[in-house]
Order: structure tokens, then C-alpha cells, then sequence
């Protein structure tokens, strides 16, 4: 219940700063690739339950591998983080928590190990403790391994640390792409 209350607490005091940034990520969007603006798709939160994920979009539609269709603008948004902020309105509605380990797509739940599943026993979260070790430069399998660790060692002090070092981890733009990639590989299952 306190976790809920930080979360809602930090998305509303920080309201000021994410809507407006928010805002301006959508009219680039707009004017840049036009519409839709946002990218939605099916992810698991809590227990495997599935709901709408909500990102500004950051690539074309159509063919193509992800890096082909990946935009300048869009690159500049994930840069900034920028295509994430429509997370905070699922935080306020409880699908997500600030901190946590970040929600995959629906599809890749078939693919989880069980000790991959453990993942699933917290809310996801906009940040987490993946993200502050390496966010996507880290390959699926130590990826899972901090995410379960999280989840066996979560407390508020910890979700205090991890915030602390999201921010840090902003300002340095660190870890955003996969070293050999623009964009994260598929998870395809430990096989």
C-alpha cells in the first residue's frame, strides 16, 4: 500500500515536468511521422495479467527490420526517454508501479523458464533494477536474473536507490540501445 501511495505521490508531484515533455514528444511525433501517435501493445503485468502498454511512438509502420523503421525523431525520443512517459498514466492507474522490473510483451509469457516467471509476482515498472545495470546493452538471461532479484529483495529503500540511479543513468544516457543493435532482440525462450 505505501509503494502505491510513493508511486502516485511522485507521478503527481512531478506532474509539471513529464506532461508538458510528454506533450511535446506527441506533436514531434505528429508532425514527423504523422499519425497514430502512440504505439500500443499487449503486455504482462502482475501474474501474467495482459494490459494495453502505451509508448510515443518511435518508428514507421510497414516493412522492415526495427532499425530500418526506426525514425531520427524517434531516435532522439528514446534518447531522452521521452517515448516512455505515457507510462506514468498507467502507474496512476495502478497497471504499473514506478519501479519494477519492465513489462515484455504478452507474447514472450509461453517463453518464461519458471525461475524466469518469478518476474511476474510484482507489478511492472517504468524503471527497475535491470535498467540501472545496464538496461538494454544486458542480454535477456542476466536481464531475467536482476528482475528476479528485485523481486526477492524489494523493499522502499531500494526503490529509492534504483530511482536515484534511473536518474543518474539519464543524464548519462547510458545503456539505452543494445551494443550491436537499435533496438532490443526478440526474446525468443531460453532455447
Amino acid at each position: 500500500m505505501m509503494k502505491r501511495l510513493f508511486d502516485i505521490l511522485l507521478a503527481v508531484v512531478f506532474a509539471w515536468l513529464w506532461i508538458p515533455m510528454l506533450l511535446l514528444g506527441a506533436a514531434a511525433v505528429l508532425l514527423s511521422m504523422g499519425r497514430p501517435v502512440f504505439f500500443v501493445s499487449a503486455r504482462s503485468g502482475k501474474g501474467g495479467k495482459p494490459f494495453r502498454f502505451i509508448k510515443l511512438r518511435t518508428m514507421r509502420e510497414g516493412e522492415g527490420t526495427d532499425a530500418e523503421r526506426l525514425t531520427k525523431c524517434g531516435k532522439i525520443l528514446r534518447k531522452l526517454s521521452i517515448d516512455e512517459l505515457p507510462q506514468f498514466l498507467h502507474v496512476l492507474s495502478g497497471k504499473m508501479s514506478l519501479v519494477g522490473p519492465r513489462p515484455l510483451p504478452e507474447r514472450y509469457l509461453p517463453r518464461y523458464s519458471d525461475f524466469q516467471k518469478r518476474r511476474l509476482e510484482v507489478l511492472p515498472g517504468i524503471t527497475g533494477w535491470a535498467q540501472v545495470n545496464g538496461r538494454n546493452a544486458l542480454d535477456w538471461e542476466k536481464k531475467f536474473e536482476l528482475d528476479v532479484w528485485y523481486v526477492d529483495n524489494r523493499s522502499f529503500a531500494l526503490d529509492a536507490k534504483i530511482l536515484y540511479l534511473t536518474m543518474k543513468k539519464y543524464l548519462d544516457f547510458a545503456g539505452i540501445n543494445h551494443p550491436k543493435y537499435d533496438t532490443m532482440l526478440e526474446f525468443k525462450g531460453e532455447n
